[in-house]
């Protein structure tokens, strides 16, 4: 992974912020230029969280599998316990995957992201972009928000959205949902009772 060591020193300094703002009661919103702030943030959070994982790619490639060593390939599968332990130092595991729910991704379309799909962990929720268009994102927004009784967080990385909306992203990908959608989606979760806080990536 580039820049593992940077990586968890960043991650710590996240960690403080959202963990003390957290305490505080406060809910708080965290932006960043990639996934790879997710593992500071989860860090922060109480056991038993729930996380709502929104975006166009599992993340779920490791320092061996990941075509670039970028740490926004793996950041899912490092706070499950399935990536570079040198993301998170000792911890393991931050979230439990049967408390992940991976909403919006795109089928497998070449031998990376094939390779990817077939490492995600079972125990992981899907709500790949053909269900979710099937079932209605508000539909999907409003089941996730009454489900379950502990905290949760909400990860939106905006190449969700489908590039016709929103080209302006690192990796766009084509059959996505559109702006519309994304907001039937994300305010139920929002507005949440249980939600502790945000993130948003590009």
């Amino acid at each position: 992974m580039i820049g593992a060591a940077d990586l968890v020193r960043a991650g710590a300094a996240i960690s403080a912020r959202v963990g003390a703002l957290i305490s505080d009661g406060h809910r708080p919103l965290v932006l960043g230029g990639d996934c790879a702030i997710l593992p500071g943030i989860c860090r922060a959070l109480p056991p038993a969280t729930d996380l709502w994982f929104v975006d166009a790619h599992p993340d779920f490639l490791d320092g061996t599998t990941s075509p670039t060593g970028e740490a926004a390939d793996m950041d899912l599968s490092v706070i499950t316990g399935h990536g570079p332990a040198a993301a998170v130092g000792p911890a393991g595991a931050l979230i439990e995957p049967n408390r992940v729910h991976l909403i919006g991704h795109r089928p497998a379309s070449d031998e990376s992201s094939r390779v990817e799909a077939a490492r995600i962990d079972p125990a992981i929720h899907q709500v790949p972009v053909a269900e979710l268009l099937r079932r209605g994102a508000a539909t999907v927004g409003a089941g996730l928000a009454t489900e379950g009784d502990g905290p949760a967080w909400l990860h939106l990385d905006l190449d969700v959205v489908d590039p016709r909306d929103l080209p302006a992203v690192t990796y766009p990908e084509p059959d996505g949902p559109r702006w519309a959608d994304l907001i039937a989606l994300v305010t139920p979760l929002a507005r949440a009772e249980r939600l502790l806080g945000m993130s948003v990536t590009t």
